[in-house]
């Protein structure tokens, strides 16, 4: 998974949205708020959203086969806790749950 383009896509994204916010937090606690960081700050997020759910999701979709092929993070039954976990199922429900 660490091959995908994906993984790129959202780690940028979140790379600039890191540095647009803090960048605002600094000016901000200086009281020298320049327009631009402002307006960065206020607007970056219509593109930056979408395009960091997209990478997250085609990341998480990506991870799906390895996950299911593996069962990483996963515990089956019988076990002490007599309970069951399926991470890739987790994985489907959280992919669903970006949808509200």
């Amino acid at each position: 998974i660490q091959n995908e383009e994906s993984l790129i896509l959202f780690l940028v994204v979140w790379t600039v949205t890191e540095i647009t916010r803090y960048s605002f937090y600094t000016f901000n606690l200086l009281n020298h708020l320049p327009h631009f960081i402002k307006w960065a700050r206020y607007n970056f997020f219509i593109i930056l959203y979408p395009v960091g759910v997209a990478g997250e999701l085609l990341t998480i979709y990506a991870a799906l086969p390895y996950v299911k092929k593996t069962g990483m993070y996963s515990l089956r039954l019988p076990n002490k806790y007599n309970v069951s976990f399926d991470y890739y199922y987790f994985l489907i429900a959280v992919m669903f749950s970006y949808i509200p």
